[in-house]
């Protein structure tokens, strides 16, 4: 019985890791997001792959924020890291 507890509590645990499939990390563009509305028209054709793409702006609400992108094989940028730059908690 006790192992049984222990496979589903692991199961359970495994199902909260999985992506969410968005490709972006689990963070969503928000406005003033390089890929908010989709990917950019233009690509970066002579960064190499893998390359971060560091993007600080303005949110709506006025912060300033600081978003990292990493170049895909296929020229897309992946969102990766957010972080809000005027946030006096972190």
């Amino acid at each position: 019985m006790k192992t049984i507890m222990v496979v589903a509590i692991l199961a359970a645990m495994l199902a909260g890791c999985q992506s969410g499939g968005d490709g972006g990390g689990g963070l969503k563009p928000i406005p003033g997001s390089i890929t908010y509305g989709g990917q950019p028209r233009q690509r970066l054709q002579k960064s190499p792959i893998g390359s971060l793409v560091p993007h600080i702006f303005t949110d709506q609400w006025g912060e300033r924020v600081r978003e990292t992108y990493i170049l895909q094989p296929d020229r897309s940028l992946k969102l990766v890291d957010r972080v809000y730059l005027d946030n006096p908690f972190d």
